[in-house]
């Protein structure tokens, strides 16, 4: 975990390069799905999978797969059933969030509308579950059905913890693997389900991907404090306007003293009541109005993004030591640059 970046990506490009190949079938498949008897449906679909992204989660349905003995079609299909269910929640995401931005491009609600961009969420999560109905495993059906449910219920305590100073770490970290890093875990466990590797080691490789998701949230945390807008590809501190209490905002509630946690606490409710002031107005309309300067300034003097990448490096180390016994491969290494990738990574 401590190469330096320029070989990290260097090897990362080298990694998109090789695998182009599944990936443009991956993106085939998903593209099949946008048939529908309503017009905008391909439309929106089209736009929604044309703005880019990582695709991670078939790059590790398909390398999961590949470390555990498989190469055959069936992964391709379940990462780009993954990569639905993902799109779906960008959808659902942007609307709860009232975003206007999805990866530096207009989101599809900025564009069509609210109840379109959820119906074309709902349309995606449809798709999706015929794909993995006629892969024709219950083991990973059940896998998906599951995850679906836990995505669900991590938006709903994360917003019903909105602009609350009291959130523990406990619930932070129930909130993250719900809402990020389960999908992650099941895209490395039905990789692995369709290798011929017992139940123990299906569950080390699920358990990589539990971790790599916990990571990957933590630094998605704290670039929203640290990457610029263009970056970041939304605005910056936007979960703070929503009142998203993040891990470096969390360490900084522990640490501060009583009168430092009363300015946050102040800076929250301004920005709760300026939420609801302006209802189905994304914060980025509202934000100059709310003066962070006092909130960022305790997040530095108490290490809260320092010490929260210390938290990301930990259970990138955890990662690496579920999938440690595993022989050395192409797609063992790959995991592991994928692994730090997400920890180093600066957008």
């Amino acid at each position: 975990m401590s190469e330096t970046s320029p070989a990290l990506d260097e090897r990362i490009q080298a990694l998109f390069h090789r695998m182009s190949e599944g990936l443009g079938l991956v993106d085939r498949a998903m593209r099949e799905q946008l048939e529908s008897a309503s017009e905008i449906m391909p439309v929106i679909g089209s736009h929604v999978l044309s703005s880019g992204g990582k695709r991670l989660r078939p790059i590790l349905v398909l390398l999961s797969a590949e470390l555990t003995g498989y190469t055959g079609s069936r992964r391709v299909q379940l990462g780009a059933a993954l990569e639905l269910i993902h799109t779906a929640t960008l959808l659902h995401d942007d609307v709860v969030d009232l975003s206007e931005l999805r990866r530096g491009q207009p989101s599809a609600n900025a564009i069509w509308g609210n109840r379109r961009a959820v119906l074309a969420g709902d349309f995606f999560y449809g798709r999706a579950s015929s794909m993995i109905v006629e892969d024709g495993s219950l083991a990973i059906l059940e896998i998906f059905s599951n995850t679906i449910r836990m995505m669900a219920e991590g938006e709903l305590i994360q917003l019903q913890r909105s602009f609350d100073t009291d959130v523990s770490e406990r619930q932070y970290y129930q909130v993250i693997e719900l809402k990020s890093a389960v999908l992650l875990s099941a895209a490395c466990e039905i990789g692995a389900v369709l290798g011929d590797v017992t139940r123990g080691e299906v569950r080390r490789v699920a358990e990589f991907g539990r971790e790599l998701g916990i990571a990957f949230q933590i630094r998605d945390d704290v670039l929203d404090y640290q990457a610029p807008s263009e970056a970041l590809g939304k605005p910056q501190c936007a979960d703070l306007h929503e009142g998203k209490v993040t891990l470096p905002l969390l360490l900084t509630l522990k640490r501060c003293t009583t009168s430092e946690r009363e300015q946050i606490s102040v800076v929250l409710k301004q920005a709760s009541q300026l939420a609801a002031a302006n209802p189905g107005v994304e914060p980025a309309e509202w934000a100059s109005q709310l003066d962070l300067s006092s909130v960022l300034g305790l997040i530095e003097r108490h290490r809260g993004v320092e010490d929260s990448m210390r938290r990301a490096q930990e259970h990138a180390e955890k990662a690496a030591a579920a999938i440690a016994a595993f022989p050395d491969s192409f797609a063992k290494r790959s995991l592991l640059d994928l692994l730090a990738y997400s920890v180093e990574r600066d957008h």
